[in-house]
């Protein structure tokens, strides 16, 4: 009897040391885990217990908390022109994940990044009053943007090129981030956004490349000029009319057959848009060198971050001279966002060099004290010499001036710009993108804004769609209310 007692016990305390193991693992190793688990529903009680900090734009708070009643969840997110800032703010939830600035800085909004505690905060244990961000946004730029796109489905960006600062990101169509704060009716407004065909939680701006088309050729015209392959715009090119794809016999032909395509100089293949020209220097030029040009202006860049982090733009590789050809003109496998072709067109409006692009300008603590100021941290590279750059926007000019881009001329500024057509589709069978890339440069002030917008679709029939019909008149908005002209 003794023996069985002897080994109950045993058997008892060892359940017993097994339970305060456990016990010690789940507290010591996965106490924070648990505590971290999206599920857990107090961290949603905890983050929504006060008022969030605020998205600033221009010293205004886009973003608001209100008091909730009947929920242990006590304030929910909202939005000033929510439609107009989605794809700045992105949405904080009660339900979901946030997005975009909400995400990358939910920390700093609800008063958990360490940053923000005091000593104070230290010795209580209390939460830290919640900072600010404070963005790069131009107002005007932005309901310009915004305005001009309408019921387009597409997207722009401006920049300004010496400081790197975004002044506007704009994704059509939008959505209402305040259909998705409140944990009662997120759910269903979820379900809408996601079953929306146009995918209006897309950020259009940052994180969906498409082909540039003719865009691209301000990076091919890069390439030929820093590579010697040209010495000047004005240089007659060797360019027959139309242009046989290398390895095949399908002749690659331009958009007007009366065009002056035949041995013409850059300048005029970029004022016409010959597509002969710039398929025909990307095969002299090679893949390697076309992409080295590419990836300094950011393409293939898998770590952009604005600080959104953006989707790359993405230059091809290992290809044959015939498709090579066909990223001459920004096809085949080409791809960028808005964001990249704005700084395409920002570096050479800046000289040739690059500024790192940034929506963000500082971060705050709730006494306005700056934490971080971003405008102080963006970094500066040299993409093509100021020799290359000063042609180019000089040949861009006369895009505008008398070329495919007339769309965008803007009184009292200097303009120049691309435009772009870009195929798609299995043998261009839906409706074309309409691109459109530019810098202006006010004549009275010398103030600078480099432009590009992609329109994906819109209610123009399409024989009408080309870059000069629906991009550039939004980027002319867009130019003049950043350089107020």
């Amino acid at each position: 009897m003794n023996k069985t007692i002897r080994r109950a016990s045993v058997f008892t305390l060892f359940l017993v040391f097994a339970l305060l193991l456990r016990a010690t693992w789940v507290q010591f190793y996965d106490g924070q885990a648990l505590a971290d688990d999206k599920d857990n529903r107090r961290n949603a009680i905890a983050t929504y217990a006060d008022p969030l900090g605020n998205i600033v734009v221009a010293g205004d708070a886009i973003t608001g908390s209100a008091r909730t009643s009947g929920s242990d969840l006590a304030y929910r997110r909202t939005y000033t022109d929510g439609k107009l800032y989605a794809a700045v703010t992105g949405f904080a939830s009660q339900s979901y994940a946030p997005t975009q600035l909400e995400g990358i800085y939910t920390n700093l909004l609800d008063g958990t990044d360490s940053g923000l505690r005091t000593v104070m905060d230290t010795v209580t244990g209390e939460r830290a009053a919640p900072g600010d961000v404070v963005t790069t946004i131009d107002p005007a730029v932005q309901k310009a943007a915004y305005g001009a796109l309408g019921d387009k489905k597409g997207a722009a960006v401006a920049i300004d090129p010496k400081t790197g600062r975004i002044l506007a990101i704009v994704s059509t169509p939008s959505y209402d981030p305040s259909s998705l704060t409140d944990a009662d009716t997120a759910g269903s407004a979820w379900k809408k956004l996601n079953a929306d065909p146009d995918k209006p939680l897309t950020n259009r701006a940052l994180r969906q490349p498409l082909p540039p088309g003719s865009t691209f050729k301000l990076v091919v015209a890069s390439a030929a000029l820093e590579d010697g392959l040209y010495s000047s715009v004005d240089e007659k090119t060797d360019s027959p009319s139309p242009y046989v794809l290398p390895g095949t016999t399908t002749p690659l032909r331009n958009e007007s057959a009366s065009a002056p395509c035949v041995n013409a100089s850059i300048r005029v293949a970029l004022q016409y848009s010959c597509n002969t020209v710039f398929a025909k220097i990307a095969v002299e030029l090679g893949q390697d060198k076309v992409k080295a040009m590419a990836e300094k202006f950011g393409f293939n860049d898998s770590a952009l971050d604005v600080p959104v982090r953006a989707y790359p733009s993405v230059y091809p590789s290992d290809m044959d001279k015939s498709s090579t050809a066909l990223t001459g003109i920004g096809q085949y496998d080409v791809t960028a966002t808005p964001l990249q072709m704005a700084m395409v067109s920002a570096a050479l409006a800046n000289g040739g060099e690059l500024v790192s692009p940034h929506m963000v300008a500082e971060t705050t603590d709730s006494g306005g004290d700056v934490l971080r100021n971003y405008d102080d941290s963006a970094t500066t590279k040299r993409v093509v010499s100021a020799r290359t750059a000063a042609q180019l926007r000089s040949a861009m000019r006369t895009v505008i001036e008398r070329g495919t881009g007339t769309n965008a001329r803007v009184n009292g500024v200097t303009v120049g710009g691309k435009t772009g057509t870009a195929q798609h589709g299995e043998n261009n069978s839906k409706t074309p993108y309409a691109w459109f890339t530019s810098y202006g440069t006010s004549d009275s002030t010398g103030e600078q804004v480099a432009v590009a917008v992609m329109v994906e679709q819109s209610d123009a029939a399409r024989s009408e769609v080309s870059g000069n019909g629906l991009a550039a008149p939004v980027a002319r908005a867009m130019m003049k209310a950043a350089l107020k002209s």
